[in-house]
């Protein structure tokens, strides 16, 4: 039995192109606006909404990678096909974006195309797609091409149902004024994760403590929004907590990926050679060549390879098997009925880690990096092997994911620096120095790389501010720029309940308390917001709050989910 991601319906949504990374998207779907959305079941995303006057003909949903649109289709079109939903649809044509790339050069018209992927219709004539009600699939947009721009406009088969599915930057390409219907996988939610793991882990006791363990980590708690790593955080801590097992439990996310790349490397020396011993030399060259493969790709922000880029990376084709086979779960070989071979990582993340891996190991052992070189091994990252130092390796790093605007080196960066034995007090005296002139976003994957270095230093310095009483010096506190993202770190990523936040505790000389605006009254809004939001008192009365951040609040305060009882401000 199944644990079903939920989809949204997206109301006001502008079509920006959102190009954060996609695990901050995820840590970000937690804190969105829930009054500007409406769940919906996947088997009713073509049926209207009560305020809606027209049929929905064409639906886009959004998501990031491993969040579950393909799964979502696919329930779509099994729940069909069993007769228990939308049976007024006579056939339905799920075409995978991937298969179509190949077919693009063709210049196929629609009919040729559906005969291609679906010989069973060699006897159906233009006319029958115009007499039936039809539906298409296309899973997967990563561009627009000309016979699904006339499919979304109507001026091909204007009656066909037409859903898309795609990535947040992807989806971008098409404005939302052509969909009738946008919506958004946005993976499970919190009583659902608890459920996944439920259903998971037969023994229930287990299962309890692998959730309970979950619960401790912010990081892992957010993460397990996506349903492809509640299935690799399961896989880790069945083993990790039952009594086969012992050692540290993994706390951080590298100490997560670690122990899962382990597993698959020892379930694979078990299964295909019936030995607990792993053949050493054979597993470093695989994995050697598979962290070559991801972090090459990272800057292109790859998810599907080709043999070409095999090949590129220095695996030989002939002994692609060998690399697929190491572990099954992190690397696949697929074979696609028009693509041919493609290949792929289980999700972003898991090329993120071996890419950060494949950095470190080429760093601190040059021999390798000199046999793994290629004369196209050129780019931006590769740039970071001749620094000299450790402390210069990772402090080029860490500029580098710094000046990439859209986050994306974020998790690379978070893996690579929990490797580090050395330098550590350089890398986090340098880590603060740069939260100190970071913007938010930045500071606060900052933290997250404190997080993983084991360092709470300037959380636990900002958590004395919190406390409730205490020191009458602390009540007018001037907090520097780094302890304000501090702050901002703890009030989101703590598992600690605050039921008070007064902000007149604070120097209200600071920028960022004084005329509270529309923009931190919309921020103020998504906090009262949120689904595990304990916040119960919040006093303003230092600040001029305007019309606009009153409106706001008070929207705020009208959702079911906030849990306020006590709000302090000179508007009241």
């Amino acid at each position: 039995q199944g644990v079903y991601t939920e989809l949204y319906i997206t109301e006001g949504d502008g079509g920006d192109v959102n190009q954060e990374h996609e695990v901050k998207l995820i840590e970000a779907a937690s804190r969105k606006r829930k009054t500007e959305e409406k769940p919906i079941k996947c088997n009713d995303i073509f049926k209207p909404l009560p305020e809606q006057k027209r049929p929905v003909r064409t639906v886009l949903t959004k998501g990031v990678a491993g969040i579950g649109k393909t799964v979502s289709v696919q329930k779509f079109i099994l729940d069909w096909a069993e007769g228990k939903v939308n049976q007024d649809i006579l056939f339905i044509f799920p075409l995978p974006f991937r298969e179509l790339n190949l077919m693009k050069e063709k210049k196929l018209s629609l009919v040729n195309l559906l005969q291609s992927f679906f010989p069973e219709t060699q006897d159906l004539q233009p006319r029958h797609y115009r007499s039936y009600k039809i539906m298409f699939i296309f899973d997967g947009l990563d561009e627009l091409d000309v016979l699904l721009t006339n499919l979304i406009k109507g001026n091909l088969l204007p009656s066909a149902l037409l859903w898309i599915t795609s990535r947040p930057a992807a989806a971008n390409q098409i404005p939302t004024e052509c969909f009738d219907q946008v919506t958004e996988v946005r993976g499970f939610s919190d009583p659902q994760k608890q459920e996944y793991f439920s259903k998971r882990i037969r023994d229930q006791d287990l299962a309890n403590k692998v959730f309970t363990h979950i619960r401790s980590s912010r990081s892992l708690y957010i993460m397990c929004h996506i349903p492809v790593f509640c299935w690799i955080t399961a896989t880790v801590l069945e083993r990790m907590l039952s009594e086969a097992e012992s050692g540290e439990i993994p706390k951080t996310l590298t100490q997560m990926f670690t122990h899962f790349l382990i597993f698959q490397i020892k379930h694979k020396s078990q299964k295909y050679s019936g030995k607990s011993d792993i053949d050493v030399q054979q597993t470093r060259t695989s994995i050697l060549a598979l962290g070559k493969l991801a972090f090459q790709q990272l800057e292109k922000g790859n998810l599907i390879f080709y043999e070409e880029d095999l090949k590129e990376s220095g695996i030989d084709i002939k002994e692609v098997s060998v690399y697929s086979g190491v572990c099954t779960q992190i690397f696949r070989e697929e074979h696609e009925l028009h693509l041919g071979k493609v290949f792929s990582f289980v999700h972003l993340s898991v090329q993120e880690f071996l890419a950060a891996l494949y950095a470190f190991i080429c760093f601190i052992d040059r021999s390798v990096l000199n046999q793994q070189t290629t004369k196209n091994q050129n780019t931006e990252l590769s740039e970071l092997f001749s620094r000299s130092s450790m402390t210069e390796f990772l402090s080029s790093a860490i500029k580098k994911a710094l000046q990439i605007e859209s986050g994306h080196l974020d998790l690379f960066l978070r893996f690579l620096l929990e490797r580090i034995s050395d330098s550590n007090e350089e890398i986090v005296k340098y880590i603060k120095e740069k939260i100190e002139d970071s913007s938010p976003e930045k500071s606060i994957n900052l933290f997250h790389c404190l997080n993983e270095l084991n360092d709470h230093s300037l959380v636990q310095e900002v958590q004395k501010y919190l406390r409730r009483g205490g020191d009458r010096r602390l009540q007018k506190a001037r907090l520097s720029p780094a302890q304000w993202s501090a702050l901002v770190f703890v009030l989101v990523n703590s598992e600690e309940e605050l039921e008070e936040f007064n902000l007149s505790k604070y120097d209200p000389s600071e920028e960022s308390l004084c005329n509270i605006g529309r923009k931190t009254c919309e921020n103020l809004e998504s906090v009262l917001n949120l689904e595990n939001s304990s916040l119960k008192e919040l006093d303003l009365s230092n600040n001029d709050l305007q019309d606009s951040g009153v409106e706001l609040l008070s929207a705020g305060l009208k959702s079911s989910q906030c849990k306020l009882q006590i709000l302090r401000s000179v508007f009241l």
